[in-house]
């Protein structure tokens, strides 16, 4: 290894590690937050209702009038909804199996299908196969997670965040409907080709930035070592499902389908990255096992500090 290809490896190696460092810095002070006695029992919930509310749709209107639709490059597109489907699949086998009651279920059809493929994925995606890389995460993430959230998303949330109550099609469609960052979506989609104004433009990009520092924030505050059994088990179930059995499982179709090549093992590790950290707020906002939710972004992110690499060496 020449000594600027050294410089280089290093340089990446620092910027992939920044994420993890700046996240666990979050978690961290939500965690000493709780400790004040200032501090509300309630102020998980109301970060994370900033967050529905104000920062995911600063964030859709802030992002999606920027994509361009292109047929080029399918299988960064079309694999991450491939994944949400065989994912959420396999959380209902599971959930089946395990007997998990319906917030267990619902919390895990938000966290399983969704993986954190912008804020960890793109720096790690340029950790480890270089800037030449990052167009084919963005595409994985803007087109296929970032969609998904504010879709799929708020379709699990009408389904399961009911209070056990199975609700009707028509409530379905307008809690679909009426949620925020669906509604800033098509919003975003009917604006695009016009140009914000330069005000209006850095309005939506600081409310965006706020999104993952008060989320990790309001994790960290809400997380706690102390789980059920059944909370361990569905924390060690969803995990495996996200971080070893997904990509392992995108890698699979992607060799039956003899697809090879950068754009595909990129889109193959975004497909291995942890749990979202919006669909945890997602899934805390409308109390789909709190506690579990906040466990799976946290000790996701942990665990992909292994997973992650593996998976690299894997496929490469």
């Amino acid at each position: 290894m020449t000594r600027g290809h050294f410089k280089s490896a290093t340089a990446a190696s620092q910027l992939g590690m920044e994420p993890f460092i700046i996240t666990v810095a979050y978690l961290l002070i939500g965690l000493a937050l709780r400790r004040f006695p200032a501090m509300p029992d309630a102020t998980g919930s109301v970060l994370n209702q900033f967050v529905i509310h104000v920062s995911l749709p600063a964030l859709v209107l802030f992002r999606i009038p920027d994509l361009v639709f292109s047929s080029h490059l399918f299988v960064p597109v079309l694999l991450p909804w491939i994944m949400l489907l065989l994912s959420a699949a396999l959380v209902f086998v599971v959930s089946r199996m395990a007997g998990w009651d319906r917030a267990t279920t619902g919390c895990l059809l938000l966290l399983v299908p969704l993986g954190n493929t912008s804020f960890l994925g793109i720096p790690m995606v340029t950790a480890f196969f270089g800037e030449q890389a990052v167009p084919y995460a963005v595409l994985y993430d803007q087109l296929g997670s970032f969609l998904a959230v504010a879709t799929y998303g708020a379709l699990i949330l009408a389904l399961y965040a009911a209070g056990g109550v199975r609700p009707t099609a028509a409530g379905i469609l307008k809690k679909v409907v009426t949620f925020p960052a669906f509604l800033a979506l098509v919003l975003a989609l009917a604006l695009k080709g016009w140009t914000y104004p330069a005000a209006l433009a850095g309005l939506f990009g600081a409310l965006a930035a706020t999104l993952v520092p008060v989320v990790m924030i309001a994790v960290g505050f809400q997380l706690s070592l102390r789980l059920s059994r059944d909370d361990v088990s569905a924390l060690g179930a969803g995990l495996g499902l996200k971080l070893v059995v997904a990509p392992l499982l995108a890698l699979l179709l992607c060799r039956v389908a003899g697809l090879d090549g950068e754009p595909v093992q990129v889109s193959i590790f975004e497909a291995g990255m942890p749990p979202m950290i919006t669909a945890g707020a997602l899934a805390i906002s409308a109390n789909l096992v709190p506690r579990l939710s906040a466990a799976l972004v946290g000790f996701g992110i942990v665990a992909s500090f292994v997973t992650l690499p593996l998976l690299y060496r894997l496929l490469r």
